[in-house]
This record gives C-alpha cells, sequence and structure tokens, in this order.
C-alpha cells in the first residue's frame, strides 16, 4: 500500500470534530476542577463572613482582575499548546501587563502609606501559607485540565504543562479571593504570584510524563 492509499484508508469515515471541541473540552475540565475547589474552600477554610462588604471595595476586585487575566491568557495559550502542530504564541509576552500593572498599583499604595506599614502591607497576616494554599487548591483544577488533555495530542509537553499549571493556579487563586483576607496589592503580587509560579513549575516538570499520548 502505498502512502496516498494508507492515509486515505486511516482518514476514511472519521467522524468531523467540532472547530471549539478544544475550548469545551479546556473549560469542562476547568469547571469541574474548580467546583472541586470551591467545596474544598468552603468546607476546609471558609467563605470570609464579609464578602458581601468586601466585594463593594477595590481591593477585592484587583485581585479578580490581576489572577482572571492571567487564568484567561494561560487557558488561551494551553488550548493552543494542545494541538499537535502548536508553537508557543508570540502574544504571551501579555502576561506580563497584569503584572506590570499591579505592581505599578502596589507602588501607588505604598507611595501614599507611611513607611514603617511597608512591611505589613507586603507580608498581610497570611504570607507564609498563601503560596502553598492557592498551590493546593490548583490541584483539582490541574487534574480536571489533564483529563481534558487525554482527547488532545500536543507535541510541546514541557510548555503545555506550565501553561496548563498557570492556569490551574490563576484560576484557584481568584476562587482562592473568596476566602483570602488580604487587601494590599504588594501582596498579591508577591504570594498570590508565587503560588500561581509554583504550580506552573509543576506542570512544566509533570507535563512531559502526564501529557503523553
Amino acid at each position: 500500500m502505498n502512502m496516498d492509499a494508507l492515509i486515505e484508508s486511516l482518514s476514511r469515515d472519521v467522524p468531523p470534530v467540532s472547530r471549539h471541541s478544544v475550548r469545551s473540552r479546556l473549560i469542562l475540565g476547568i469547571a469541574v476542577g474548580g467546583a472541586i475547589t470551591v467545596a474544598l474552600i468552603v468546607m476546609g477554610l471558609g467563605i470570609r463572613p464579609d464578602l458581601y462588604l468586601a466585594m463593594r471595595g477595590w481591593s477585592f476586585w484587583m485581585k479578580w482582575a490581576y489572577t482572571l487575566s492571567l487564568g484567561i491568557c494561560a487557558i488561551v495559550a494551553t488550548a493552543r499548546l494542545a494541538r499537535p502542530d502548536a508553537t508557543l504564541p508570540g502574544w504571551l509576552w501579555l502576561l506580563a501587563l497584569p503584572v506590570t500593572g499591579l505592581a505599578i498599583v502596589g507602588a501607588v499604595e505604598m507611595a501614599y502609606a507611611p513607611p514603617a506599614d511597608w512591611m505589613a502591607m507586603w507580608l498581610g497576616h497570611s504570607w507564609r501559607i498563601c503560596p502553598a494554599i492557592v498551590f493546593l487548591l490548583s490541584l483539582p483544577i490541574f487534574v480536571g485540565l489533564l483529563w481534558s488533555f487525554r482527547h488532545f495530542a500536543p507535541t510541546r509537553l514541557r510548555a503545555a504543562g506550565a501553561t496548563a499549571g498557570l492556569a490551574a493556579g490563576a484560576w484557584a487563586a481568584m476562587l482562592y479571593c473568596l476566602h483570602c483576607p488580604e487587601v494590599s496589592a504588594i501582596f498579591v503580587l508577591t504570594w498570590y504570584t508565587l503560588g500561581i509560579a509554583l504550580s506552573s513549575l509543576v506542570g512544566a516538570l509533570l507535563g512531559p510524563r502526564l501529557l503523553r499520548w
């Protein structure tokens, strides 16, 4: 059998795949993992009692805007890397924009605060555990993304694992806002980002092993 005949025989009777199938499956993986993460927050950490009042303030939406923007960029990059002919998207540098924006907000906050308060703004009340909590909360979402990848054919496994871990960490950090009472931009920039980066690092390390097909 020549190559053309082989390709024709392999492609015969193959059902069409929706152009949105990758995106839909990734969203489903995040949704299922995110539901588990929310359950862990509610049962293990608890929703902050002043959530309604917090949602009327600037700091809550600052944290959501930062983590949401990272999560959207990461999941779009993950969807691209889920394909066998994928390359790293050239717009990935856009991830630096929310980081830079939050750094500017943090600098402005500190400029208007007495220097004696800077350390308290940076460390808050939970700096020791915040990165670890964000990382642990990202695990159900990361598992959901791994389930999604069972139907994909990635070739850049380490990069795909890193972006999947980044997406899991960012979405977990966004959900963690339901519990976290910290309000300082410099706290979020340091300790939230550290937890998200840890999730991305673990994804990069596990990607070649777990995303292989």
